[in-house]
């Protein structure tokens, strides 16, 4: 009789956890299906040349979303190149260098970035980060690495540069952590055989930490990458949003994400508001991508270890 009953209750667990992982699934085609559906105008009377248009003119009901794509490629990947370095040596100190005791403070504090919300980072970034790009870091640039296209130009403050500086803070966190979570995984007999054959302490990091977690390491910077392309409030808040590409890092510009934010509650069209569907299916797409071969990466990573 108890063997019956644990059976019955272990079935209903079963089906249970099926019930809601399936739920899960059916929400993400949903919501497919559900910006396909709000889309479809602009994808009729567009097709794929939507991408390659850099034209955003919502009088005269031509759109383009090159500029978008131009603005949220360009934000994210300098920020993910501001940000990898620093996350990497977060999570070395973390793992290798500091004591027990303080190396869970440091990453506590870490850990604490990732729960400020972004409006706030944003009005940080308004009060205090676009002075100084104006006044002290943009003259800097100028000065030594003005002959580069990247640093010529005016600047205003708001930005490419600057919306990539608060997304690199933002992402640290995430890449550090998952960083994290690999060099601890890496059985310690590795380094401790590098260090018994002569290397030093920077050499058996090297050997035995850094180079067998490459291709961890990639995927969580394709993780933070995932999460830079969909940051929306902050870059809002400092990139200016101005639809227009330009290889100087100081003129501002337009992520997919701020121009949805921007003008979805003032699009008084049905193509207008079709075509930042659009924009919003293109982001769900590039964002889906970059997260499957984070864990494509991470399987490869777990299955090369076992």
């Amino acid at each position: 009789m108890i063997h019956l009953k644990s059976k019955t209750q272990d079935a209903l667990l079963f089906y249970l956890l099926k019930f809601l992982a399936l739920i899960v699934i059916g929400l993400l085609f949903a919501i497919i299906g559900s910006l396909i559906y709000s889309a479809l105008p602009a994808i009729k009377a567009f097709g794929l040349s939507f991408f390659f248009k850099n034209e955003w003119n919502p009088i005269e009901e031509n759109f383009g979303a090159l500029p978008f794509m131009f603005g949220t490629i360009a934000t994210s990947f300098l920020a993910v190149l501001l940000a990898t370095p620093i996350s990497i040596c977060i999570a070395l100190t973390i793992s290798e260098y500091l004591p027990k005791r303080f190396s869970k403070l440091l990453s506590l504090l870490v850990e604490m970035i990732a729960a400020i919300p972004s409006i706030v980072f944003g009005l940080w970034g308004i009060f205090h980060l676009i002075p100084f790009v104006k006044e002290t870091l943009a003259p800097f640039l100028k000065t030594y690495f003005g002959f580069l296209p990247f640093f010529q130009g005016p600047s205003f403050g708001i930005g490419i540069l600057t919306s990539s500086i608060v997304l690199a803070i933002m992402i640290t966190p995430t890449i550090s952590s998952v960083c994290r979570s690999i060099f601890k995984a890496i059985p310690p007999l590795q380094k401790e055989a590098a260090l018994a054959l002569g290397a030093t302490k920077f050499e058996a990091i090297k050997i035995s930490i850094i180079s067998p977690s490459i291709s961890g390491i990639t995927s969580a910077v394709i993780l933070g990458l995932g999460r830079a392309l969909g940051e929306t409030m902050a870059v809002t808040m400092l990139i200016g949003n101005s639809p227009v590409i330009s290889s100087s890092l100081f003129s501002p510009a337009a992520t997919m994400a701020s121009v949805m934010a921007n003008e979805y509650t003032d699009a008084n069209s049905p193509l207008h508001i079709a075509s930042l569907c659009y924009i919003a299916l293109l982001l769900f797409v590039i964002t889906f991508i970059s997260n499957i071969f984070a864990k494509l990466i991470i399987g490869r990573f777990n299955k090369g270890r076992a």
